[in-house]
């Protein structure tokens, strides 16, 4: 069998969106067509990226000004490429994120910092990388709550825990990012049943797939 062509797809979505639960059930379809997949996360993906995580996702709301965050998530990924997604890239696997650079943009790159401010961060700690293809999990504000409060006793992080308004910025955020970057961005409809979903996700993959 000729090696598969290495692949990054990132998932991008707001809270309760499934992106955890669509990334598993997508490496389980890839892996049945024989490719290697590699599932990671961001923040974290590496042991570096891992410990800084940590440092990013508890304590309060007011633990880092908005500059430090930013700068934390860069070196979190570029840690993350340089381990993980670079050397399985190299050897023909497909590396599924949940979350990447965009995930910044839409959360830090608003308010005191802009867009422009994350891409200069991401150029300097991981040269710019991109992933082959981001998918976009959209769901109507309404069902995404309920999905959120029907986690049974999972806590919300430091960031997953602000406000409905900023909630409510980086969706529009992520919607701008589509309709800017339609190369790289896809919109996929994240309601319904779970393998619907992913059946929606693999549609949205298929030009890329061996």
């Amino acid at each position: 069998m000729r090696p598969t062509k290495g692949r990054f797809i990132s998932l991008e979505g707001g809270e309760g969106a499934g992106k955890s639960t669509q990334l598993r059930a997508l490496a389980a379809a890839l892996r049945a067509r024989g490719v290697e997949v590699v599932e990671t996360r961001e923040p974290g993906g590496s042991e570096g990226a891992e410990a800084i995580r940590a440092l990013l996702l508890t304590g309060g709301a007011d633990r880092w000004n908005p500059r430090a965050e930013a700068l934390l998530f860069a070196a979190a990924r570029a840690d993350h490429v340089e381990k993980t997604i670079r050397p399985a890239l190299d050897r023909g696997a497909w590396v599924l994120s949940d979350r990447f650079l965009d995930s910044s943009r839409a959360y830090q790159g608003m308010g005191e910092l802009t867009d422009a401010d994350i891409l200069a961060l991401h150029r300097i700690g991981s040269e710019g990388f991109l992933p082959d293809r981001t998918l976009f999990l959209t769901l109507p504000e309404e069902e995404s709550s309920a999905r959120t409060r029907s986690r049974d006793g999972e806590a919300s992080d430091r960031i997953g825990g602000r406000d409905r308004a900023f909630h409510l910025a980086v969706a529009a955020a992520f919607a701008r990012f589509v309709r800017e970057e339609p190369d790289r961005f896809l919109a996929i409809d994240a309601s319904g049943a779970a393998e619907v979903v992913t059946g929606r996700l693999l549609i949205a993959l298929q030009d890329l797939l061996p």
